[in-house]
């Protein structure tokens, strides 16, 4: 049974991903609901009836985005060691950064940049959100410390964080227009100081 306020053929996933590339293009402030509505193909009532408000659309859209478009971050952590991990997560975040079928950049880095009247709502939204990933990295360099992969003296939560940063960083300059062999010149650096790298096998060229 439809949602009340949705008209007929609403298809709420297909105006979820469209509403995901409005934010990823302009932020959580730049984003107008003039632009969400338009983009959606919807009036601000069936907005509201099916999401809820600006704020409310914004946190499913990064769910979405989580889901679908970070669908990688989740794979990395199941390779067998921490290096093959680390290496996996930045070359396909280099790889997804620059995707030409997507906005350059990161929504959860681009979305809440530019501060705005909330109170910091939606970037330390983002900021919890992105905490997260880095927490499920660090219990997997973790479990790599115990298991004899990583050298014991190894910091798995310090070992995330860094991991985290350059990701971060590629996301800031991808935005900003480097090119994908750029970002991934930075992953070749990043991953010397990453335990294991001198045993790993050399990257396909």
């Amino acid at each position: 049974m439809a949602e009340r306020g949705r008209p007929r053929g609403f298809d709420a996933d297909a105006a979820l991903d469209r509403a995901v590339e409005v934010f990823w293009r302009q932020g959580y402030e730049g984003a107008s609901l003039s632009d969400l509505t338009e983009a959606m193909g919807i009036n601000r009532t069936s907005m509201y009836a099916a999401y809820g408000n600006k704020e409310d659309l914004f946190r499913r859209a990064v769910a979405r985005y989580a889901e679908a478009d970070m669908a990688y971050a989740r794979d990395a952590l199941t390779r067998p060691t921490a290096y093959a991990v680390v290496e996996a997560f930045l070359r396909a975040n280099a790889d997804a950064l620059t995707r030409a079928d997507r906005p350059p950049g990161c929504l959860s880095v681009q979305g809440g940049l530019a501060e705005g009247g909330d109170n910091g709502h939606i970037a330390g939204f983002l900021a919890a959100s992105r905490l997260a990933g880095e927490r499920a990295l660090a219990d997997r360099l973790a479990r790599a410390v115990t298991e004899g992969d990583l050298p014991a003296d190894t910091d798995p939560v310090a070992l995330a964080r860094y991991v985290m940063v350059v990701s971060e960083g590629n996301a800031v300059h991808a935005a900003a227009g480097a090119e994908r062999t750029a970002l991934h010149a930075t992953v070749d650096i990043a991953l010397r100081a990453v335990p294991g790298h001198d045993r790993a096998a050399p990257a396909p060229a």
